[in-house]
């Protein structure tokens, strides 16, 4: 079952190395990131999974190795550490994976890893069937959730701006608060997503998914903001 779950952005900026001259100004959003994903260690789970969009839905088993040399920085990072006994290694993470096993290696964490890659297409009961066998992956499961809102906050956003990115990054920010795991992000529907730019959205479909009334019952919103016209969210769920 689901002990446990941060959620977090996945933009490459978090990466001090790959920001660079604008790593200062994100070393609130990166502190969030750490408590939420402290948070997870401290819930003693038998398997943290990280889960983010991408191309397909696909399981990464540790060993696998993410890249940041698309952003002109010489980093790799790998999820957790390798089984000995071989699989997984030669799997590669999409930008959101590798940014989670990133955040995870600053973390305490050193027990147990696998990611579960998630397709940003495909409708919401897919997704949150998806979490239902996640969180059956071992008795105490704890996830780390990584996407971003809307990428269309204003006038600079990757996306320009549309006036109803604002108001959808409101109520994605309430539902982390609440811990709503049957409302608003659950249904979020994957055209709205595509026109205003969320990336987040099947992430947090997987999250509520794994999501159940025995799970996680203290939720906290550590951080939201728009830095650079995209939402970012840091959520705690213990």
């Amino acid at each position: 079952m689901l002990v446990a779950a941060a959620v977090c952005p996945c933009p490459p900026l978090l990466v001090p190395e790959v920001a660079q001259g604008a790593a200062p100004e994100l070393e609130p959003l990166r502190a969030a990131c750490d408590e939420a994903v402290r948070a997870l260690a401290e819930a003693k789970p038998d398997l943290v999974v990280v889960v983010g969009p991408g191309e397909r839905d696909a399981v990464h088993e540790a060993g696998a190795t993410g890249s940041f040399r698309g952003h002109g920085v010489p980093l790799d990072v790998t999820l957790g550490e390798p089984d000995p006994r071989g699989g997984g290694a030669h799997t590669s993470l999409p930008l959101s994976l590798a940014v989670g096993a990133w955040l995870l290696a600053r973390s305490p964490w050193r027990g147990p890893v696998r990611a579960f890659e998630a397709a940003t297409t495909g409708d919401p009961a897919t997704r949150r069937a998806h979490g239902a066998e996640v969180a059956g992956w071992a008795d105490r499961v704890a996830l780390l959730v990584m996407g971003d809102g809307s990428a269309r906050r204003d006038l600079k956003a990757p996306g320009y701006l549309d006036e109803r990115a604002a108001p959808l990054d409101a109520r994605i920010s309430a539902a982390l608060a609440a811990g709503d795991r049957e409302g608003f992000l659950a249904g979020l529907d994957e055209e709205t997503a595509r026109d205003l730019m969320v990336s987040g959205r099947p992430a947090w479909q997987v999250l509520t998914g794994a999501s159940t009334g025995d799970g996680p019952v203290r939720h906290r919103l550590l951080h939201d903001d728009a830095p650079y016209g995209v939402g970012y969210f840091v959520a705690s769920w213990t």
